[in-house]
């Protein structure tokens, strides 16, 4: 007989924050009737200077069974926390779960970007996705690499083996979910290996404060100059000469002035 939920929930803290606040945003989503168009990611919006997308895209889903899956998969995936020993545990997970979301929705990016201006593929100029999935992938492979033995549970009945889960769960979802986002899964499995072998390392409380707070400092004013949401107590504007910037407080105070650069289909992941 399986421990009680309370005592898993303890055992998986951040995993169970993380399932919580996915949760919380699909509620939200669903409740205001927000459609994927305004949350997903894609290279067009980016383009249009969206970065704030790369965060949102990540803990949206379209759907309960969009939001079930990919939860389902990540509470299995909550052991980590308990493998300190493995140099993981609750703090690197954390650490490189936040490394997950914004590397891996880069590359994503990156992959489109070639996709597009190589091939000349326009249909990945417009396409949208969405979804925690990267995230789960990656954390998929690198549990793979550091506990070749562990299996993957989803939905209490289908076990995996850990060591090829990330390449069988690519393949599965893809022809079971056909508008799953392949390369946003394949992008979460490679920030995966990349972290797992150490190409990606040295992750610490002050490089995860620092991370956060600048990418809480590009996600405030990528919003505000993106048009999508009016931060009244800033202003962003233009200078004369756009290579000297200039920063300072007007008014009472609280509005901040300063020079800026200015820079179809949908995917679940």
């Amino acid at each position: 007989m399986g421990k009680p939920l309370f005592y898993e929930i303890l055992e998986k803290p951040a995993t169970s924050c993380i399932i919580g606040i996915c949760s919380g945003i699909w509620f939200y989503i669903q409740k205001k009737n927000i459609g994927y168009q305004h949350v997903g990611l894609s290279y067009e919006t980016a383009n249009e200077g969206h970065h704030w997308r790369v965060i949102t895209s990540a803990f949206s889903h379209i759907s309960v069974l969009h939001l079930v899956f990919n939860m389902s998969a990540l509470w299995s995936l909550g052991v980590i926390e308990q493998l300190d020993h493995l140099g993981l545990g609750v703090a690197n997970y954390l650490h490189y779960t936040l490394v997950l979301v914004v590397v891996s929705g880069l590359l994503v990016l990156g992959m489109y970007h070639f996709l597009i201006q190589r091939f000349k593929i326009e249909y990945f100029r417009r396409v949208t996705a969405v979804g925690y999935s990267c995230v789960v992938f990656g954390w998929m492979t690198i549990l793979s690499v550091k506990q070749p033995s562990s299996k993957l549970d989803l939905f209490g009945f289908l076990s995996l083996p850990i060591s090829f889960a990330p390449f069988e769960s690519l393949i599965f979802t893809s022809i079971i979910v056909p508008q799953a986002s392949f390369l946003g899964h394949l992008s979460g499995i490679i920030v995966g290996y990349a972290i797992a072998w150490g190409l990606i390392h040295g992750m610490t409380n002050y490089w995860a404060v620092s991370m956060l707070g600048w990418i809480t400092v590009v996600f405030i004013f990528s919003l505000k100059h993106s048009g999508a949401y009016d931060f009244s107590f800033l202003e962003i504007e233009s200078v004369t000469d756009p290579s000297l910037p200039s920063v300072r407080f007007i008014g009472n105070g609280r509005t901040l002035q300063m020079n800026t650069v200015p820079v179809e289909g949908i995917q679940i992941v």
